[in-house]
């Protein structure tokens, strides 16, 4: 898939500093949206969300969400595909971390 702008991470391990490349990655490509589903999910979702905003002087703009332990990555990606506002209409990647 080339260029998804909304990408459903599926965390297995939990928070890794590694995330911060996958962003710069992310940011890039123009990913507009990134929900995240598993262990940590509220935390990395911070991260992105710090990750974007960096000092401040070029904040980039991503949609992102975390989701309960209680929901599954069906789920999560089924939240993705409905989004369009603001992220576009476009396939949703699942990234697995």
């Amino acid at each position: 898939m080339s260029d998804p702008r909304k990408i459903v991470l599926h965390s297995l391990a939990g928070y890794r500093p590694e995330l911060a490349s996958l962003v710069a990655d992310w940011i890039k490509d123009g990913v507009r949206y990134v929900g995240v589903v598993g262990i940590d999910a509220s935390r990395i979702e911070d991260a992105i969300d710090d990750l974007c905003i960096g000092n401040g002087v070029e904040p980039y703009f991503m949609l992102t969400a975390s989701h309960d332990a209680d929901e599954t990555l069906e789920d999560a990606v089924f939240l993705a595909e409905q989004l369009s506002e603001g992220v576009g209409a476009g396939p949703v990647e699942v990234v697995t971390f």
